[in-house]
């Protein structure tokens, strides 16, 4: 099992990436979300607190070209859910649940952004509160096939008790590439969480690559009082 800091350290742009999982203490859940941008248009964001979840906004209006796959919420929260993606699949997730459907339900609903020739992955991942002061956790992926773009493959992880000190990190992207940067392969990688919510975040932060990097969420969340913690970075916010 690796830090986050060992695993992102290097990588010029793993894109957007979320992490649920229980910390070492074994009484905070976390869940921590970031977001990379290479064109202007991608950069030109911030995280914003939206009532108990996350929104992202542009930070200069009149810079924003093309909102559709850029703003969203990336964590909404219903009841004992906790819900977070990297697009507007929150918003269906959220619809889906409603209604007394899936996770999955809502997910095959969908598929990967039409941003070709990259065809991002969505990615989307949901922590569930249950009595005993525990959770459950499910992540996903939705990518393009390699040998036929147009072909949806749509991947479900489920954790269905959480290990002390250990959480998982998926992200959209391999690493950096032109003109078609490679999608996220294989299963959701093990990462160690340990530290306050400072600490974590400010780990998190410096792993990922400076020039690319956008904005961060990190939140405990105290399974037997309910308090959360949150910290939000952002890389406009800093100058």
């Amino acid at each position: 099992m690796k830090t986050a800091q060992t695993y992102l350290n290097g990588n010029t742009y793993p894109g957007r990436g979320l992490l649920i999982g229980l910390h070492s203490d074994g009484q905070n859940a976390v869940v921590a979300y970031f977001i990379m941008g290479r064109s202007e248009n991608s950069r030109n964001r911030i995280f914003v607190k939206d009532g108990s979840g996350l929104r992202t906004t542009p930070y200069d209006a009149s810079k924003m070209t093309d909102p559709s796959l850029v703003i969203y919420s990336p964590v909404r929260i219903l009841g004992n859910h906790v819900i977070v993606s990297n697009g507007d699949q929150t918003d269906t997730i959220y619809e889906y649940l409603q209604a007394n459907k899936s996770f999955e339900q809502a997910l095959r609903s969908r598929t990967y952004e039409p941003d070709a020739p990259n065809y991002t992955p969505r990615i989307s991942g949901m922590l569930v509160k249950k009595p005993r002061h525990t959770f459950t956790y499910k992540l996903s992926i939705l990518k393009a096939s390699e040998s036929a773009q147009k072909v949806c493959q749509r991947f479900f992880y489920e954790y269905e008790e959480p290990v002390v000190g250990e959480g998982h990190l998926i992200h959209t992207y391999m690493r950096d590439g032109n003109p078609v940067i490679p999608s996220f392969v294989g299963e959701p990688v093990r990462v160690a969480i340990s530290g306050s919510v400072d600490a974590y975040t400010r780990t998190l932060w410096n792993a990922l690559n400076h020039e690319n990097k956008v904005a961060l969420f990190v939140r405990y969340i105290n399974l037997i009082t309910g308090e959360t913690q949150t910290k939000i970075e952002n890389k406009l916010r800093e100058f």
